[in-house]
This record gives C-alpha cells, structure tokens and sequence, in this order.
C-alpha cells in the first residue's frame, strides 16, 4: 500500500483577534483567540500535491493581515520550487487558501463546481458574502480553466491513489476536506470545515458562513471520513503545532505518523 507523506506548512498568523471572530454563540466573546495560517504538501515518492496555496505579500498589504514567509519560498525545505508544483487541491476560493494560485503556474486546479459557480454567481452581491473573496484571484482561477487546467468535482471524487475530496460546504458554497492515506491511518485535511478543534468538538459553528446546517452536518462527515479523531486536521489552529512535530523547517509540521500527543476532543 503506498502511502502518502503530509505537511503543514505555516506561512501567516495573525494574533490580534477574539474568540467571537472565531465562534458564533461564544460567551467569552471578548478573550483573545489567535489563528494561524497554513497550506499543506502531500507527497509520495515523485508525487507531489499542494493544497491551497496561501496569500501573497500584496494582498496581505492589501487586507492589512501581514505574511510571515511568501507561500512559494516557503516550499523550499521541502526541495520544491514553484515550478515544481503540477496539481493544486483548493479547498475554496477565499483569499487565504486562494491567493497564491498565480504563484504555481503550471499546476492544474482539482476544484468543487459548486465553488467556481459560487465564487462567480449572484452570492457575490452581497458585501458580507464577498468578503473574503478577492477578485482577481478568482480571475486566475478562471484563467486557468480557459487554459485547460481546472479539474471539477461534485461532491465526492478521487484526485489520486488515496487522495479523496469531499464537499462539506457551509463556510463556502464548495468548500471541500481531503482524505489522505497516511502511516497513521486515514487523515482528513479538514482546511475551513474546522478552523479551530473547537468548532469541530464543541459543535461551535464559525461566523462566516453561508449554509449553517452544512457546516454542522460537515462536522459529523469530518469524524466519518478520518480513521481516528486525532487525524482531524484543522485549518487554522495553533494547537496543530503543539500536537505534530516539527518537520524540514521551523514552519513546517510532519503530521502523517500522527500526534506526538492526544489530541483533546472534549471542549
């Protein structure tokens, strides 16, 4: 059984937030609640695969929310250039997992067409909905479906041998997690499905969203799909670093032997 290495890649974090910008229903709303920001690398002897891609130097200026490491040098322990990168899984199109797409110009797109047609439908008209979107990085997207390299999903499908999609929706319209084949079983990337442990243990929904009983019901198909609850991989949260060792680099964390510790699932 080939199996696949996984890393977590922290390029950004961004610590000047409270718990209410991060949990609906919160009654220590106020408290400090800092987020990192991570992309993640599988690979299985050549293969390589990104998911998401981070934000680059302009738009963490344009958003004000400064990066720590440019997503594209930040592959370089690994032994990779961003020439290197061939596919892409993007979870959705949100400025943060999205925003580096130019950065790899030869990779071809494994996205949900609920999430294109989303991105790009009458939801956009809404302020609040359009957020955390950037135009031109939903530009690129489109630019590289017209030049033959978007791979659309719906719902569930294979992007290589066991490496699944899986749309869960209700942060985005095709928000979707991946399964990857792991030494440790079964490991579910669950990118913005669970930002934090907390949404997904303590049934805590995260503020932006567009389909709340989606992102509840996700929460059920995360521990469905993972072989253990340790193997929940969050998009977002510090606590990642404190479970995973490091790997090649300070920023990046081994996660396929699993956690060094056990992952706590009661909140």
């Amino acid at each position: 059984m080939n199996l696949w290495e996984v890393h977590a890649i922290k390029y950004a974090d961004r610590n000047a937030r409270v718990r209410g910008d991060s949990f609906i229903f919160d009654d220590n709303h106020d408290a400090p609640h800092p987020m990192d920001y991570f992309m993640w690398l599988l690979r299985r002897g050549s293969e390589v695969i990104l998911v998401d891609t981070g934000y680059d130097d302009a738009e963490a200026a344009s958003r004000q929310r400064p990066i720590r490491m440019n997503p594209a040098a930040a592959l370089a322990p690994l032994g990779l250039s961003p020439d290197d990168i061939t596919q892409v899984i993007v979870t959705h199109l949100h400025y943060d997992h999205a925003g580096g797409l130019h950065l790899f110009p030869n990779a071809a797109l494994h996205l949900q067409t609920a999430e294109m047609a989303y991105a790009t439908g009458p939801c956009m008209c809404h302020d609040t909905l359009r957020a955390p979107f950037t135009a031109d990085h939903v530009c690129t997207a489109i630019k590289r479906l017209y030049a033959g390299k978007v791979i659309f999903h719906d719902g569930e499908a294979q992007v290589a041998d066991g490496v699944t999609v899986h749309c869960i929706g209700g942060h985005s319209r095709g928000l979707q997690a991946v399964r990857v084949r792991t030494q440790a079983g079964w490991m579910v990337l669950a990118s913005d499905a669970a930002h934090f442990y907390e949404n997904l243990w303590a049934r805590k929904p995260f503020p932006i969203v567009v389909d709340l009983q989606n992102m509840l019901d996700g929460f059920d198909t995360l521990q469905r799909l993972a072989s253990a609850p340790g193997l929940i991989v969050p998009g977002h949260d510090p606590l990642v670093r404190q479970y995973f060792p490091k790997g090649a680099a300070d920023h990046i964390f081994r996660l396929d032997h699993g956690p060094t510790t056990p992952v706590q699932t009661k909140v």
